[in-house]
């Protein structure tokens, strides 16, 4: 059984929390994010420690959950995410602008993913893309999506994969 939830989170300096009857705002540096707790879960902040409690075990495995959310956010609004993605093929590259990023993939034409609201993408080559905000899901969601558009082949390794991402290469067919 995991105990997740019964591991305090730890609020650094410049990161306020919030609670209004089901409603919790993290509120930091770099923006404020916004949960909505479910029935049965509470949330109490002391000095520079928030801890969850719940009032059945029937809530223990969504306190869990909302500690996780409640550490994401607190990590999101002091330090802020960020996945790399990388791309491997002749001719595959990537131009950020704005709130938009080109790419050229090997397809008949060029694809322009729009970021969401809160999201950034830098480039600083062009094979390679740098997404960041401070919304973990948002951040790992647009990294996917850019992901989708030609995800790594396991016979030559092209395609877009994470930056982390080991791709499992497969021998050619022999004659």
């Amino acid at each position: 059984m995991s105990r997740v939830a019964n591991s305090p989170v730890t609020v650094p300096k410049g990161v306020d929390i919030k609670i209004e009857g089901v409603n919790l705002s993290v509120k930091g540096g770099k923006g404020s994010l916004d949960l909505m707790l479910t029935n049965g879960i509470g949330v109490s902040v002391a000095e520079d420690v928030a801890t969850i409690t719940y009032a059945s075990d029937d809530c223990r495995a969504m306190a869990g959950t909302t500690r996780s959310l409640l550490a994401n956010m607190v990590k999101g609004v002091s330090e802020g995410w960020e996945k790399r993605l990388v791309l491997n093929g002749v001719g595959y590259r990537a131009k950020a602008s704005g709130q938009s990023v080109n790419l050229t993939i090997g397809l008949s034409h060029p694809v322009d993913y729009q970021l969401a609201e809160g999201l950034s993408a830098d480039t600083p080559t062009q094979t390679e893309i740098v997404i960041s905000g401070i919304d973990k899901q948002a951040v790992g969601q647009a990294a996917a999506e850019i992901r989708s558009f030609r995800p790594p082949e396991p016979y030559k390794g092209k395609g877009i994969r994470y930056a982390d991402e080991h791709v499992r290469r497969k021998e050619a067919k022999k004659k």
